[in-house]
């Protein structure tokens, strides 16, 4: 992010000067995030979202200049990313620039803020459709193989603290239907 110095002169003006390259849209949804060095974790609830970051209010907000990885889960979506704290009012939240985003996460992010600015329409619910008949519910039906290699990915994405463990179980249980 570039700054200019010129403008930031004084404290007082700080807070007038707006640093977002992104526009921020309000987006509730809950947010877990990490210290990377510490591995202290904190929940919060998003309260607005952009392509460069969002704002997490939270009772204990992390330092600013904290390295830290954010888990952003609304609906069926998780969003993940690394980032850094810009801003910390304690007792009340703090801003979050982020600083790595892997391409399969930007995908998420951008649909959500797709949504947001009314660009796209939001994704509907799942629904089974019931107007299959016997045969061709059974030629849809993932193969035995196919529920062990599903079975064996949410395991790992379960270790590797991608999906937590309710949301884990959760799958499971569904593919085990």
């Amino acid at each position: 992010m570039i700054f200019d110095s010129k403008r930031l002169e004084s404290s007082s003006r700080v807070s007038s000067v707006e640093r977002r390259n992104h526009p921020r849209y309000p987006f509730s949804a809950a947010a877990e995030v990490v210290e990377i060095g510490s591995g202290a974790r904190i929940q919060g609830r998003i309260s607005d979202l952009g392509r460069g970051g969002c704002y997490i209010d939270s009772m204990s907000p992390l330092g600013v200049s904290s390295e830290v990885k954010i888990r952003i889960v609304d609906k069926s979506r998780t969003f993940v990313a690394q980032g850094k704290v810009v801003f910390a009012t304690p007792g009340m939240g703090m801003g979050l620039m982020f600083t790595t985003i892997e391409p399969e996460q930007l995908l998420v992010l951008e649909r959500w803020l797709a949504e947001l600015s009314g660009e796209a329409a939001p994704e509907p619910l799942a629904v089974e459709d019931e107007s299959l008949s016997p045969q061709a519910a059974a030629d849809k039906a993932p193969s035995q193989e196919q529920n062990y290699v599903l079975n064996e990915l949410i395991i790992a994405l379960m270790r590797k603290n991608v999906l937590s463990d309710a949301e884990g179980k959760a799958l499971l249980q569904k593919l085990l239907r």
